[in-house]
């Protein structure tokens, strides 16, 4: 989760809720079961948190475009070299299935080489199944 302070101020004994359902679910209730959370330093820089945030917009009607926008608005921030949004689907509620994407920047896919961070994301709206994907090219030397 790109945002601890979700989980750290939603309710008090949420992290012991959740150690208590992970410990239910591996099978291992007779061991105690440790729970480290870390605060990411720019949560935009990273595809996952992107794209679960563009699902978020997608999911309350938002525009996608101007989803995909803030997206790439928010990524440049973090100051990364480059990014490629694509959304697939039946976008804005329309009959026939279609995507459309954004490029901001460099995106080496060719390149071996280069360190290109990927997520591919599926969120359900209320027309249907939308699938999201994300590549942003890190600033790593």
């Amino acid at each position: 989760m790109g945002f601890p302070k979700l989980l750290i101020e939603g309710k008090p004994g949420r992290i012991e809720e959740l150690q208590m359902n992970l410990q239910k679910k591996l099978n291992c209730v007779n061991r105690k079961l440790n729970i480290a959370i870390t605060r990411i330093a720019n949560p935009y820089g990273h595809s996952n948190i992107l794209a679960e945030f563009i699902a978020g917009q997608l999911r309350n009607r938002v525009s996608f475009r101007k989803a995909m926008k803030k997206a790439i608005e928010l990524t440049q921030q973090a100051g990364t070299k480059g990014i490629q949004v694509q959304i697939a689907g039946r976008i804005d509620g329309k009959e026939i299935a279609r995507v459309e994407w954004i490029r901001e920047g460099r995106v080496p896919l060719q390149t071996i080489r280069a360190k290109i961070d990927y997520c591919s994301y599926t969120v359900r709206t209320i027309y249907g199944v939308l699938g999201i994907k994300v590549w942003i090219f890190v600033n790593k030397e």
